[in-house]
């Protein structure tokens, strides 16, 4: 046995008796092989590890931010070095959960700043202190909504991203719910009146995403006519809703969100962080935690958590999710970066993400590539591209581009077509470059 081990042999002898095995080993006897044997290799000096590691590091493709065309969640943006810098301070990256407020008083505030400007930038009442990410963000919303009304079926979007939904669908495995998909129209939005037919006496909530997963605006005041009182679910993208108008507008209430252009680095896809924001009549049924503002006994201002939905904190029938955790560091790191650019800021990044797209689009259309939707969009549009494209976008991968996103990986109906993004890191030279790659076809 381990040294360290508290236990006497023959206290752990009594135990195995109690439970009925003969040997801890017995205990694991579940679990593969191949996890218990782990053929792991013999240790080496910290000189030879360091130069192992750079070995393979040397493998990895680097592709500049301005090669980068692929969004669909995850995009490539401009950090200003005040945010790494600031959010890379020990006092962040160490800290967990602020359960002792008057020694956390930093954390609390900055997370308080961080719920205060995602109200501002959804036009809602109140927001959470973040959620893991923007899938984890809209499944919890979907357990929300049923909370609300008691009601098992959600009309959601075909344009919604396919992760999401996904996710959403697997943290609902359990619960008996039904998900109905809302065809687009040509468009590219969703067809109001597939959603009018779809909705019945069972219908809990709508789910549409806003852009939507292919770029287009949707038409939420519209949709909001159609679907009456049912509960309205909006997945926005957070600079998007720097320039048009905030999902609250339309009466939405429950905008969630990733959180990632916010700051935060693509990072092979992860850590992001999930936003969450609601109406004040709703507040007792949404999940993660809440910081508020207060003052002492001296009358000092002060920061606490002033609502915590898990039942690690409440009684179990009172928990609205077992949620365990937020990525409070990453929460922190959109709220510095937010305050850094500022709602100029913000703006103009939207404009110049904007603008890049439409000219991208502009020289794809001059080069014979037709966009599949009519519909206004943002940053982002999808383009008919071919049955090959998958492999047409490896060899463009191999020149130092990151092309729009083959569709084929997701969709079986939108085989020969490809989700181009821009943002404002993108150049004409760059955008120049991609058209004539993609024009070539033989590469």
């Amino acid at each position: 046995m381990h040294p360290f081990i508290p236990h006497t042999d023959e206290e752990i002898k009594q135990m195995l008796q109690t439970v009925g095995v003969k040997s801890i080993d017995d205990l694991y006897e579940d679990i593969p092989i191949t996890v218990k044997e782990l053929d792991l290799p013999k240790g080496l000096d910290e000189f030879t590890v360091l130069s192992l590691l750079k070995t393979l590091a040397a493998r990895n493709t680097v592709v500049e931010k301005s090669n980068i065309f692929m969004g669909a969640g995850i995009y490539a943006h401009y950090i200003p070095q005040v945010v790494r810098a600031l959010a890379s301070r020990p006092e962040f990256v160490t800290a967990y959960t602020p359960y002792q407020a008057e020694v956390s008083q930093g954390t609390l505030q900055a997370l308080f700043e961080y719920q205060t400007m995602i109200c501002e930038l959804t036009g809602m009442d109140v927001a959470n202190s973040s959620m893991y990410d923007g899938a984890s963000a809209l499944a919890e919303a979907i357990l929300m909504a049923h909370r609300i009304n008691g009601k098992r079926t959600f009309l959601i979007s075909e344009a919604v991203h396919p992760e999401y939904v996904q996710t959403s669908k697997t943290y609902a495995s359990a619960q008996r719910f039904v998900f109905k998909t809302i065809p687009l129209t040509h468009s590219g939005m969703t067809d109001l009146s597939a959603l009018s037919q779809s909705i019945d006496e069972d219908s809990c909530a709508v789910v549409v995403q806003y852009p939507n997963f292919f770029g287009i605006v949707e038409d939420l005041k519209a949709i909001k006519e159609v679907i009456k009182d049912l509960v309205f679910v909006v997945v926005a993208e957070p600079f998007a809703l720097s320039v048009l108008e905030p999902p609250a507008t339309f009466g939405a209430d429950i905008v969630v969100g990733d959180g990632q252009p916010l700051g935060i680095a693509m990072n092979y896809g992860g850590p992001t962080v999930g936003f969450f924001a609601t109406l004040e009549k709703h507040v007792r049924k949404m999940p993660g935690r809440l910081i508020g503002e207060t003052k002492d006994a001296d009358g000092q201002k002060g920061y606490v958590m002033i609502l915590q939905t898990r039942e690690q904190h409440i009684r179990r029938e009172k928990a609205t999710s077992n949620i365990c955790t937020n990525h409070a560091l990453m929460a922190v790191t959109n709220a510095i970066f937010m305050s850094t650019l500022g709602p100029n800021g913000m703006r103009q990044v939207a404009q110049r993400s904007y603008s890049n797209a439409h000219y991208l689009a502009e020289r794809l259309m001059q080069k014979g590539f037709d966009l599949v939707f009519d519909g206004p969009f943002f940053n982002e549009f999808v383009v008919k591209v071919g049955t090959d494209y998958d492999r047409e976008w490896r060899k463009i991968f191999e020149k130092g581009v990151l092309g729009p996103l083959p569709l084929s990986w997701y969709f079986d109906n939108y085989k020969d077509c490809a989700l181009a993004c821009a943002t404002e890191v993108n150049t004409k030279e760059s955008i120049d470059t991609l058209v004539e790659l993609m024009e070539r076809g033989d590469l």
